[in-house]
């Protein structure tokens, strides 16, 4: 049995060819994937900005083998991602990840202030 790590992944596009009906919707839930909305699930969250409606991220929750790697953890959101976009009818392009295994990540804690 390999070893399991947890990613979190960051997947950014750009919007495209939103017909009028997808644009308005979008518009529409603005509020509901504001920042406010950033959180990483496996199912993904998505956020954007309604002005200008340009660009949009979505935030995943990736557990892989660690022998894949980063890199397949990127592919696995991206993948999710485009599954995702493409149900809801939302046009897109350019995706790209940014991966973070939280496995192997270095916590720098603060000390204590000397009183």
């Amino acid at each position: 049995m390999s070893e399991q790590h947890t990613y979190r992944v960051i997947v950014r596009g750009t919007w495209e060819g939103l017909s009028d009906r997808a644009r308005a919707r979008l518009l529409a839930e603005a509020a509901e994937h504001g920042m406010a909305s950033m959180r990483f699930t496996e199912e993904g969250s998505l956020t954007y900005e309604s002005s200008p409606l340009k660009h949009f991220s979505m935030r995943y929750v990736v557990v892989s083998d660690a022998a894949d790697g980063e890199e397949m953890a990127g592919a696995i959101a991206e993948d999710r991602a485009e599954t995702a976009l493409r149900g809801l009818g939302y046009g897109f392009r350019d995706l790209r990840s940014t991966v973070t295994d939280l496995d192997t990540m270095k916590i720098n804690r603060k000390s204590r202030s000397r009183r």
